[in-house]
């Protein structure tokens, strides 16, 4: 799911070798967190959260695939 999620966010920012994708397992639930560049955030978040509820929904179809739960989380 790491590299899912770090090819989709890296082509939406302005600044992709800022982009911190990592992974934690936590039980049953995997944990990606996102860390950007301030000035990007915007981007990646979208407005009304948009883009990041699209980035999740992308990532739990590929989770399901896999019959694991994955959280999103993005951070500045």
């Amino acid at each position: 799911m790491k590299e899912l999620v770090e090819v989709i966010v890296k082509a939406l920012v302005d600044d992709p070798e800022s982009v911190v994708v990592t992974e934690k397992e936590e039980g049953r639930t995997t944990i990606v967190e996102v860390k950007v560049a301030d000035s990007d955030m915007g981007k990646v978040i979208g407005k009304q959260g948009r883009i990041a509820k699209a980035i999740r929904a992308v990532v739990k179809a590929a989770a399901s695939k896999e019959d694991k739960k994955v959280v999103v989380d993005i951070a500045g």
